[in-house]
């Protein structure tokens, strides 16, 4: 005889959790029914999101699937009218609405899918209770209330002999926070710790610092300003866990300050508590989703990753001047590789760049890179960035190995930026083809390039970075590094007192058949633009470039193209450039 689901439904339970003052039901894994699953499309980095409604019969709730627990909907185990038994969660009221976040559950196939069970309703918040967010674990009870000695309006605590472990028994992951939750307290790794910055400006002066906070839902970033930098900046050392409890602002997090996959930042205030945890093993060290070097070409412009490589060349150490602040700044470049048999330049900054000194064809995890494009495509350590040196991670096995066995012999490829076409003597007959017949037919896809014309208008043109600054040496046309002295070419080993801009311009053009993104140089942009990169980067400087484009766009022109053959990470791929005739 088939069991009945109702027998095992624990009803009663979701009123006990959000309306009940923390006294719940005493019920180690509650169970309840999934009655509706909507995704709400990905955040940052792309990872899905689900919002699930669940039932116990009387009532139900809509509650949020923490990302580590989408697996469960991936894999098609959760369906709606599913059972499942819930074994971690936090309460949480989001906008006046009560939420559960669901961190692990478990559906039970046995049960089936039975229809809805019961005839729930909705479960209407208590405003007096927003405030009022308390995580749940199995691993205590369920009926246990935060400690009534854990007062926020006191400062940083002096260290008692009663262990903070023991007072922490009820942590929120840092997934868990939001705007609209005011007592909560993380257990989090230090995993970056910036330097104290200052700033001056029409408004006043003050300084800053910022950790980067890791658990095992997810990332934070958390800042100290002015009163709070000098409370906190010595309490937190890289690498070490600890407690940090409200009062402490979450708001939006400014997303070109930070390369977190997290939407909300901390901001430290003058009663956060914050204190080192007993237990330092319970943290992960390092979260990592890593791009291989052979990928990169297929990643946008200005994205912020991780990558992993063998360090194969070291540079000298340089300074340059920055143009905001006029401050020197040190730099070093590296170069990787990887197993995909494909090479990086990775450029570091400041004290990571001076102090350098990793032995060559050590493994390097570096989290929190920008991806540059100047003729070729590389890699820059953002501020909040780290390097980690032969990481005990996978990725950093297998890489070792494969270098060991062949990798330290093999011929690595740069991921050249497609340049500008052909010249017109060759004598060469180039047929007309649209866009469809180009992918149709494969162009570009053999051993040798293939030369094609093709009519079209374009669509869009990349404003950011048209142009580069470069070498006025002859036939150099090499990318130049302002310095205090001037703008010095690497290649000709010269100093200029000016460079010369020259177009790299990424278009998207369009015929009656499809469309495709064209690679453009110098000679290109030049005929696209209706003048030179030097007289657009200065209309840019000024702010009214903005007419330029929207003249250029909308032109329809005979682009003169080369289609030849790249493998990304074994894939091939055809890459088109353009020249206008």
């Amino acid at each position: 005889m088939a069991t009945d689901p109702t027998s095992h439904i624990s009803q009663g339970f979701l009123r006990s959790v959000l309306e009940s003052d923390g006294k719940y039901m005493s019920v180690a894994e509650p169970i309840l029914q999934c009655v509706q699953i909507k995704p709400l499309g990905g955040g940052q980095g792309g990872m899905e999101r689900y919002r699930v409604v669940f039932s116990d019969m009387l009532n139900f709730v809509q509650t949020m699937l923490a990302t580590q627990a989408n697996h469960v909907v991936y894999e098609g185990k959760l369906q709606v009218n599913s059972i499942v038994r819930l074994k971690q969660f936090n309460a949480n009221v989001v906008k006046g609405k009560q939420i559960l976040i669901i961190l692990d559950l478990e559906v039970l196939e046995e049960l089936g899918q039975p229809e809805r069970l019961g005839k729930p309703i909705a479960l209407e918040p208590k405003l007096d209770e927003v405030a009022k967010p308390t995580s749940m674990s199995t691993n205590g009870f369920y009926g246990t209330k935060e400690p009534k000695q854990e007062s926020h309006s006191q400062g940083l605590p002096a260290r008692t002999s009663r262990p903070m472990d023991a007072s922490m028994a009820h942590v929120h992951p840092i997934e868990s926070l939001s705007p609209y939750g005011n007592k909560w307290t993380i257990k989090a790794r230090v995993t970056s710790k910036s330097d104290v910055k200052t700033w001056h400006n029409k408004n006043g002066e003050g300084k800053l610092f910022s950790v980067n906070l890791l658990d095992e839902s997810g990332e934070i970033k958390a800042t100290g300003f002015n009163d709070q930098c000098d409370m906190f900046f010595d309490t937190f050392q890289e690498g070490n866990v600890y407690y940090i409890s409200s009062p402490c602002r979450v708001q939006l997090a400014k997303k070109q300050f930070s390369n977190l996959n997290n939407d909300y930042e901390l901001t430290f205030e003058n009663n956060t508590r914050v204190e080192k945890a007993e237990s330092q093993s319970d943290v992960p060290q390092v979260r990592f989703n890593f791009t291989s070097i052979g990928n990169l070409q297929s990643i946008e412009k200005d994205a912020v990753i991780d990558t992993i490589g063998i360090l194969r060349e070291v540079g000298e150490v340089s300074e340059i001047i920055a143009k905001t602040t006029q401050k020197p700044y040190s730099k070093r470049e590296l170069t990787l590789v990887d197993n995909t048999n494909f090479s990086v330049r990775l450029t570091i900054w400041g004290t990571a760049a001076s102090s350098f000194e990793t032995p060559l064809e050590s493994v390097i995890a570096f989290k929190g890179v920008k991806v540059s494009d100047f003729g070729v495509r590389s890699l820059s350590l953002l501020s909040s960035g780290t390097i980690n040196v032969n990481p005990d991670v996978n990725e950093a096995h297998v890489l070792k190995g494969w270098y060991d066995a062949q990798g330290r012999n093999d011929q690595f490829t740069t991921h050249a930026v497609a340049g500008t076409g052909m010249g017109d003597g060759t004598g060469r007959q180039d047929s007309t083809k649209t866009i469809q017949a180009v992918k149709d037919e494969n162009l570009g896809m053999g051993e040798t390039p293939e030369y094609f014309t093709v009519k079209a208008t374009i669509n869009y043109i990349r404003h950011d970075n048209p142009a580069y600054a470069a070498c006025l040496s002859p036939d150099c046309n090499k990318k130049v590094i302002e310095t205090e002295d001037g703008w010095r070419c690497e290649k000709c080993n010269k100093t200029h007192a000016k460079p010369e801009y020259r177009y790299i311009m990424s278009i998207n053009v369009a015929d009656h058949t499809g469309q495709v993104y064209l690679s453009c140089f110098d000679e290109t942009g030049r005929i696209i633009m209706g003048m030179s990169a030097e007289q657009l980067m200065e209309l840019k400087d000024n702010g009214t470039d903005k007419e330029v484009y929207q003249e250029a766009t909308g032109q329809t022109l005979n682009f003169r193209c080369r289609a030849k053959m790249e493998t990304y990470q074994d894939q091939p791929k055809s890459v088109c450039s353009p020249k206008c005739c």
